[in-house]
């Protein structure tokens, strides 16, 4: 294994390290794409007719020996085509046109990397005053919630976050930014965005209520194995209460949960520590989503060229049943009839250990 890919030692390599920037003409024009160029000067600029279909970074399955060099030091500049705003009704009310796609961190069973070819770096967007005034038209138009449901009790929830990471992405640009701002005019509804990575700069940012950051936790042992360049799992419980403190709503996405011997020992342990560390204000406003692994034969084939010690627990023929996706692709999660149990076990643990926290969410 290259020496970039170890994974038992500490990230000595900044999370980004741009050297190259590939972009689209149109992408590059706007402002927003200006100031991106600006924060890398030194950057190696490469002009792409789509940020869809790069050669280098895409489509070649080679890129695994790659991979995290990949993320660190390349970027993609691209325009946002599609606008639209989709149903959610589960996490969200709402998926909204993503200001980013692609990550920074490489965590084994992500879903997002099969869209772009897996290497898949930080494509940042940057026609955001488009995507900014498409989700304060589509808010216009929904009125005012009347009766509350598991996004949210009494406002429209929209999902920013959902190809990417916006905690990295709030790196790279004020896209995320530009949104929580938007959302503190926006009385009726408010953003939300799931993360593994612990970015205190926007402890500064007052959202005043109207965004819901998710630190998604898993028990730290399964972390160090399958959480790729991530902020360690300690490091995202000791910033709850800080962004509560700061106006930030703060839930927990307890995911994905991982099927292996002593699993439930394991969380058991992290919700001890989740209980020790909260403030009593914290405990007061926090909500939960509970999501089990679901994997990807594609992904698996990829993952074992660069990490195959994550295979062990995540492609596990034994306990899962297959899953043709709605494109087409063969996923594999839990047996229906032991997911069951496995979830009833893990609300009962919950249920025990951290009381105050309500489960919005079980997939």
């Amino acid at each position: 294994m290259p020496p970039e890919l170890t994974l038992t030692e500490p990230r000595t390599r900044p999370l980004l390290d741009i050297t190259r920037i590939y972009y689209e003409r149109a992408a590059a024009e706007l402002p927003r794409g200006q100031e991106i160029l600006a924060r890398w000067p030194d950057a190696d600029l490469v002009e792409v007719e789509s940020h869809w279909r790069i050669p280098e970074l895409h489509g070649d399955e080679a890129n695994v020996r790659r991979w995290v060099r990949i993320k660190t030091e390349a970027l993609v500049l691209g325009v946002k085509k599609s606008l639209t705003v989709r149903p959610n009704g589960r996490s969200a009310d709402f998926i909204a046109p993503s200001t980013a796609n692609g990550c920074a961190m490489a965590c084994a069973y992500c879903y997002v990397p099969r869209r772009k070819g897996y290497s898949n770096p930080i494509t940042v967007f940057s026609n955001i005053d488009q995507i900014a005034g498409s989700i304060h038209r589509h808010i216009g138009r929904q009125g005012v919630k009347t009766e509350p449901n598991q996004c949210d009790p009494e406002s429209w929830l929209y999902d920013i976050g959902e190809n990417s990471d916006c905690s990295a992405d709030a790196l790279v640009s004020d896209n995320v930014r530009d949104l929580v701002k938007l959302f503190k005019t926006e009385p009726t509804a408010k953003l939300s965005f799931a993360t593994k990575y612990v970015n205190r700069d926007l402890l500064e940012w007052d959202p005043q209520g109207r965004s819901r950051i998710r630190f998604s936790l898993m028990p730290q042992p399964m972390a160090k194995l399958v959480d790729i360049r991530t902020s360690p799992i300690a490091e995202r419980i000791a910033a709850i209460n800080d962004f509560v403190e700061a106006g930030w709503e703060v839930h927990v996405n307890f995911s994905p949960v991982i099927v292996a011997d002593g699993w439930l020992e394991e969380w058991g342990e992290l919700f001890d520590q989740l209980d020790a560390a909260l403030s009593e204000r914290a405990k007061a406003q926090l909500s939960s989503e509970v999501i089990f692994l679901t994997h990807n034969e594609q992904l698996h084939e990829v993952n074992l060229g660069w990490h195959p010690k994550a295979e062990e627990v995540l492609w596990r023929p034994d306990l899962q049943e297959n899953k043709i996706s709605q494109n087409g692709a063969l996923n594999v999660r839990y047996k229906s009839g032991a997911k069951r149990g496995y979830l009833a076990q893990f609300k009962a643990l919950a249920a025990r250990k951290v009381p105050y926290c309500d489960i919005r969410y079980a997939f």
